[in-house]
């Protein structure tokens, strides 16, 4: 039974473990995105401010092209996460599931023990009345 229980020990830890990552990247992707928004505010500021918005034109804001490149460096960061974030929930899913199986094994195991020992102390139970009724048969 020792075993049994290190082990649901084990996959509640690993269960743990693989929400906390799912959390860890889901933060990561929100603020990234926050990042994004605000890079998109600071480039439409620039924008107004220089009055040109085509980033091939010669006198564009070097700072708008710079936050346009941190801007969609964090969006295929951001893209990348996402791909990490359903890698991670699947692992979290199957870990689930293990613990859930181990969990049901050691209830049915449980069960089991009661039953057995439901089971042995009627027999106790009953070798007693039986002692009882051949004493009291005996006395009559």
């Amino acid at each position: 039974m020792k075993s049994r229980e290190t082990l649901i020990r084990l996959k509640k830890f690993q269960v743990d473990e693989k929400r906390r990552r799912v959390a860890q990247i889901e933060g990561m992707i929100a603020d990234f995105q926050r990042m994004s928004a605000d890079l998109e505010r600071e480039i439409n500021h620039e924008q107004e401010r220089a009055g040109i918005n085509d980033p091939a034109h010669f006198a564009y804001p070097t700072y708008a092209k710079a936050a346009i490149q941190r801007r969609e460096n964090l969006t295929r960061s951001t893209d990348e996460l996402r791909t990490q974030l359903e890698d991670a929930k699947a692992a979290l899913g199957e870990a689930f599931e293990e613990l859930k199986k181990v969990e049901l094994l050691d209830e049915r195991d449980q069960a089991r023990e009661r039953a057995e020992e439901n089971a042995r102390e009627q027999a106790d139970m009953d070798s007693i009345g039986l002692m009882r009724a051949r004493l009291g048969g005996a006395l009559a």
